[in-house]
């Protein structure tokens, strides 16, 4: 405790000392005017460099993140299975990996289970039409 009231009346004393020490120099010079004002601007302009120099090493460091993880992002399935409204119901459509037409809900199959699951009898989408893809035989519909 008595070392922080030493401290304040160190400082005090300090702050005094400055402003006498302002009032014999009286007012100050244009010069010294201009001299202040640059240390003032080069300082916030190394702040804002500072600040700036902050912001493109964060910017720098989301990009590799993103292309590290577009790199590590697995492959699209080639084919794809459309599940009926529940769980239960047997899938809707075959598509091929790219189709706009596929569901949100749909999910990737390997070339096996796409052949078999059009030998089981669901229908090939009619827009990618996997199954001209996949070398099965087209029933009419």
């Amino acid at each position: 405790m008595f070392e922080f009231l030493s401290k304040l009346d160190t400082a005090r004393t300090r702050s005094e000392d400055r402003s006498e020490m302002v009032a014999e120099q009286g007012p100050m010079s244009r010069l010294d005017a201009l001299r202040f004002t640059r240390r003032v601007v080069e300082q916030h302009t190394a702040r804002q460099l500072d600040l700036i120099d902050r912001w493109i090493a964060d910017e720098e460091r989301r990009q590799a993140e993103r292309q590290r993880g577009e790199q590590a992002r697995p492959p699209a399935p080639q084919w794809l299975l459309e599940p009926g409204l529940n769980k239960e119901s047997p899938p809707v459509y075959v598509h091929a990996g790219g189709c706009w037409n596929a569901g949100r809900r749909s999910r990737g199959v390997d070339q096996d289970a796409a052949l078999r699951t059009l030998a089981d009898g669901v229908p090939p989408c009619p827009h990618c039409q996997p199954d001209k893809a996949l070398g099965h035989p087209s029933r009419p519909r």
